[in-house]
């Protein structure tokens, strides 16, 4: 493999840390205090009520609606753990593995905003070329452990 600048090893973990960062910026971004108060998971639940799949209605109802308070903090504190994990390169499969599951919830739910969609799409198509080239080879933590290689 060719590249300019960098060699292919550290490209990767460039897009590892960019990915981190856009994690970090997701939840830096929220309104902790609103968010978890529970205005975070209200507007999911709206999104949710209005979904055209079945599954995903029920599949709330479940699973988040019942537990909003802890719902918020395991939305926001999972981004910010992803954020961190990505861009250290600390458990980089599990945060990568963890990262793509989770844009494809928010690609789901959120199936009529495009914006929405597309973000996800992307973020997911990161993490998966992230992780099938083991981008945590260079600049990272788990590099220096000797850990996944």
């Amino acid at each position: 493999m060719q590249t300019i600048w960098l060699d292919g090893a550290e490209w990767q973990a460039v897009l590892r840390i960019g990915l981190g960062l856009w994690w970090l910026e997701s939840w830096r971004h929220k309104d902790k205090k609103d968010w978890f108060q529970g205005k975070g998971v209200a507007w999911a639940a709206d999104v949710a009520d209005k979904h055209r799949w079945g599954v995903v209605r029920g599949g709330f109802d479940k699973v988040v609606r019942p537990r909003p308070k802890a719902m918020a903090y395991v939305v926001a504190y999972a981004e910010l753990a992803l954020g961190l994990g990505l861009v250290l390169g600390f458990l980089t499969p599990i945060a990568l593995i963890a990262g793509l599951l989770l844009n494809l919830i928010y690609l789901v739910l959120m199936i009529h905003d495009w914006a929405e969609q597309g973000q996800n799409a992307m973020m997911a198509l990161i993490s998966l070329v992230a992780l099938f080239a083991m981008s945590w080879q260079v600049w990272s933590l788990d590099a220096a452990m000797g850990a996944f290689l």
